[in-house]
């Protein structure tokens, strides 16, 4: 389980360690703070569909960001506090696909190019299937980018403050325009620097095996 854990360096910072106490203080569960996460996800979202300006860009950037706080909260509360589950390993990873495919859908229809949002969370989950498949079948697991979550969210995030910006300036999105053909492009990049890490793995235990 930890071997495929996600490296996030925050997981030592203090604040983060003091926020997991206190949860593990209320009692809360780690599956509670991953759907917290999708919750994050749709008000942000929400946010920028009514508002495409200032105030729904700088909604939906501090949404990303909690819900990233909720990915790592959720692993903190389940591991470091020793609330492991089995059911713990579907939530942690569908909520986390619901949410990607929210967050980069209602990009798109927030500056009329659904389209491109649609297949921008095709890209995004097809990097997680790559992902899981290699674990599946008994390999450590790929997190490697140039497009994995973190990179797509803070891409997102930034892309989300320029555009509070240029709405403000120019009243019109093409950050986020860009942002999402990145997003598409860079997963499907990741989707093959994934599989050929799988197949260096399958090699490299071929060899072993002989």
């Amino acid at each position: 389980m930890t071997e495929n854990r996600r490296p996030i360096k925050a997981r030592s910072a203090g604040w983060a360690t003091g926020i997991t106490d206190a949860l593990l203080k209320k009692d809360i569960s780690p599956n509670q703070i991953s759907m917290a996460s999708v919750v994050f996800a749709l008000s942000g979202v929400a946010a920028l569909i009514l508002d495409s300006g200032v105030v729904g860009s700088i909604i939906c950037a501090l949404s990303i960001q909690l819900r990233l706080l909720c990915n790592l909260l959720d692993g903190m509360v389940a591991i470091e506090g020793g609330k492991q589950s089995r059911l713990g390993s579907l939530y942690n990873e569908f909520p986390d696909r619901i949410a990607d495919s929210v967050l980069i859908v209602g990009v798109g229809y927030a500056i009329g190019y659904s389209d491109l949002g649609w297949c921008g969370a095709l890209a995004a989950a097809l990097t997680a299937y790559v992902r899981v498949f290699g674990g599946s079948i008994g390999l450590k697991q790929c997190f490697a980018g140039p497009m994995a979550k973190q990179h797509r969210m803070a891409l997102m995030t930034v892309a989300l403050l320029i555009n509070a910006a240029e709405t403000a300036a120019f009243g019109t999105h093409k950050a986020l325009l860009i942002a999402l053909v990145v997003i598409v492009i860079g997963s499907l990049i990741t989707c093959g620097t994934r599989t050929l890490a799988i197949a260096r793995q399958l090699k490299e235990n071929d060899h072993v095996d002989q």
